[in-house]
């Protein structure tokens, strides 16, 4: 039976289109980071133009967080809206298809449509690579050192970050962040293998350049040129100033990021 005229403005706003989370990774090499830029290529910029091409309609993706230029992510995700009812396998599919070969999606969920991949995260975690000896295959996905620094001393430093609240330290200066309080609750430094270590680090959010900033201060604990106690000055005196150099994006990786369950409709 037809609706009414009331029937279908009702029917209207009552309605709300269908959200959905899309989970991918990506090779950051070949971008200017995550977020959409004016003048350089990004990873929302691709993923935004393969949706629209699909769904045959303008869409726009609000990503968990923003990675720098040249930063990688093993998983990373982000929300959209669509009107249409989807198949989320024959979507993410399709998308492998038409997005290039360095952007992978691995999944897409339909979600509550109150959802927000950026600010219903519990927490992110991120993986930082160095290493020693020249070897051509890593220097993509890590960085050389060309010292051996003392990683258990580093460690010892690492502990006083899960006991940090406020990380300007660490922090890019004249960012739009509201605050610089962050929630650490792992960070230390893991062997791979002989040659390779990486920086572990979880925390319910991160500042711009925050990884990269702790990374190059704790090298400068592992080389000698920093103890323990001024290590926790640095962090005490929440001055960008104050702390060590950022070390280069391309050995850092987003690997996960946690959200409530009760977010997923499937």
């Amino acid at each position: 039976m037809l609706l009414s005229c009331k029937g279908v403005a009702a029917h209207f706003l009552s309605w709300k289109p269908m959200r959905y989370f899309i989970f991918l990774s990506y090779d950051g090499t070949a971008y200017h980071g995550w977020q959409i830029q004016p003048n350089a290529v990004s990873v929302q910029q691709r993923l935004n133009e393969a949706l629209s091409t699909l769904l045959r309609s303008a869409v726009e993706v609000v990503g968990a967080g923003r990675t720098d230029t040249g930063v990688h992510a093993r998983m990373l995700a982000a929300h959209f809206d669509t009107d249409l009812e989807i198949d989320t396998n024959r979507l993410a599919d399709k998308l492998n298809r038409l997005l290039p070969p360095d952007i992978s999606i691995g999944r897409v969920r339909p979600v509550r449509s109150d959802a927000h991949a950026r600010f219903d995260a519990l927490s992110r975690t991120y993986h930082y690579y160095v290493y020693t000896r020249k070897d051509p295959f890593r220097r993509h996905f890590a960085t050389r050192l060309f010292f051996t620094p003392d990683y258990e001393r580093m460690n010892r430093a690492a502990r006083l970050l899960p006991e940090t609240r406020d990380f300007t330290s660490f922090s890019k200066l004249h960012t739009d962040a509201k605050t610089n309080f962050c929630k650490v609750t792992q960070a230390r430094w893991v062997r791979v293998d002989e040659d390779c270590w990486r920086f572990e680090i979880t925390a319910d959010r991160f500042l711009r350049n925050m990884v990269r900033a702790v990374v190059g201060t704790l090298l400068e604990v592992g080389r000698g040129r920093m103890d323990i106690e001024e290590f926790a000055a640095v962090i005490e005196r929440r001055n960008r100033c104050a702390a060590g150099d950022s070390v280069p994006g391309n050995a850092l990786s987003l690997v996960d990021i946690a959200y409530p369950e009760d977010l997923f409709l499937d």
